[in-house]
This record gives C-alpha cells, sequence and structure tokens, in this order.
C-alpha cells in the first residue's frame, strides 16, 4: 500500500499475544486474518514459554520450527513472560480480577522477575538463534521488581497498556492506549466492541497506533468482525511498521 507522504511516517503496530503450543491453532487463524492488512510478517508474536504451566515449549520440536518460520517471514519475537499465570498469591485485584489470575510480574520480586526472564530469553533465543525483539508482561502489568529486573535484562524494547519504552534508560518511543479486545464474558465483548469503535474514529491521529489480538478472540465472531474493521481503518492511515523501527 502506497501512503501519502505525510501518512508514511505514521506506524501501525499488529501483535500476536499468549502465542504457545497450547494456542497454534487459534495463531494460525490470526496470522492469515492479519496479513490480509498488514502483509506477511509484518507483526510481533509474544510467547509463552510454559503457557499456565500446561504447554512447555522447551521439548516441542515442531514448535520451534514454527517459531523459527514465522521469524524468517519477518515476525518480531517478544517474551511474554514464563507462564502467563499470576503464582504469588499477593497481586490482590488487579491480577484475579482484571485479568483471571494473569499478571504474572504484578507481584514478583526483583530477583523472581530477573530469574524467569532470563531463563525466558536464553531459551527463545536459543530456539530462534537471534535475539529477541523485547519483552512485554502478561496483561502488560508490571510490578516494582518486575521493572528493576526489566531494566537489567538486556531487552531492547518493552511495553504496557499505554506506551513502548526501553528499558535502562526508560525512554518513551511511543504513547497511545493499545487496540485489544477480550473474550471471556459478554461484558468484556461488549466494552472492547465499543473501545474499538471509539479507537477507529480517535486514534488515527496518533503518529503510532498499537493493536493486539489473542488467541481467544477467535472464537467470537463478533471480535473478528472488529479486529477486520480496525486493521483496515488504521492501515489505510498508518504504515504497518516492526516495534525496532521505533529505535531508529
Amino acid at each position: 500500500m502506497t501512503h501519502p507522504p505525510t501518512l508514511a511516517r505514521k506506524r501501525l503496530l499488529v501483535s500476536i499475544h499468549d502465542v504457545s503450543p497450547r494456542s497454534w491453532r487459534a495463531v494460525d487463524t490470526l496470522v492469515e486474518r492479519l496479513e490480509r492488512h498488514v502483509g506477511a510478517g509484518q507483526y510481533a508474536m509474544l510467547v509463552i514459554p510454559d503457557h499456565w504451566r500446561e504447554a512447555p515449549i522447551a521439548g516441542d520440536r515442531a514448535f520451534h520450527a514454527a517459531l523459527r518460520g514465522w521469524a524468517a517471514q519477518g515476525v518480531e519475537m517478544f517474551l511474554h513472560g514464563w507462564c502467563h499465570r499470576d503464582e504469588s498469591g499477593l497481586s490482590s485485584f488487579k491480577a484475579r480480577h482484571l485479568t483471571a489470575g494473569e499478571g504474572e510480574f504484578l507481584a514478583l520480586s526483583q530477583a523472581e522477575a530477573a530469574g524467569l526472564m532470563q531463563q525466558g530469553k536464553a531459551l527463545l533465543e536459543d530456539i530462534l538463534g537471534a535475539p529477541l525483539a523485547g519483552f512485554i508482561a502478561p496483561a502488560w502489568l508490571y510490578g516494582p521488581g518486575a521493572l528493576a529486573a526489566l531494566d537489567e535484562a538486556g531487552f531492547a524494547l518493552a511495553e504496557d497498556h499505554f506506551k513502548v519504552w526501553v528499558p535502562g534508560s526508560r525512554a518513551v518511543l511511543a504513547r497511545g492506549p493499545v487496540v485489544t479486545w477480550a473474550s471471556r464474558s459478554r461484558g468484556r465483548i461488549a466494552s472492547s466492541l465499543a473501545f474499538a469503535t471509539l479507537a477507529r474514529a480517535a486514534l488515527p491521529v496518533m503518529p503510532t497506533v498499537r493493536v493486539a489480538v489473542h488467541p481467544g478472540d477467535v472464537t467470537v465472531p463478533a471480535l473478528l468482525a472488529s479486529i477486520d474493521a480496525t486493521l483496515a481503518r488504521f492501515a489505510a492511515t498508518h504504515r504497518p511498521s516492526r516495534y525496532g523501527a521505533l529505535l531508529v
């Protein structure tokens, strides 16, 4: 797609969350859908090393090959926690209620967070044979310990709901809310559809727009229709891009 010069500088960053052997089939569905709008490989994947302690990547050679295949097409790979589940029992309301217990890095100490980051980084970089693009905490939730660990972990990029930044310096590279959807309940489906509609009207003025999809989205036709409408709207004004381009 050719953009006018004034619009070509605007970026559309798209990501698929919760990539693991457990979600492989849904991820394939999302890949096909996203590529209709942004092209092959023009998105990121957020990979979970052992999703809910039920889908370890370490010994899954078929999934290793899938990850390498996606990366070869240009997909950026981020570490997305370790198991995506809060196992501390300490993170209270946010992790248990707002995210269905998935705020894994919200209550960890710096040492605990650093250990999981280092373990996940080493695992995925060994599989891929290349550095990861960055780290994004499950549910975009970081406690003080996780932020401190992230500053020392050697990742180039990190992201939360409202910004993308450089760990260490904490320099902010992009601001604005992520457009995402929720499939856990009728109420969350309705609210995420409403926000996406609002975002399509309000966010095209932003220099960087971020869109994130999840495997659960494929189970709700209304969410898939909203994802299509949202990507089509933003792809008309923003160039599908890589997170790494923010560093240039």
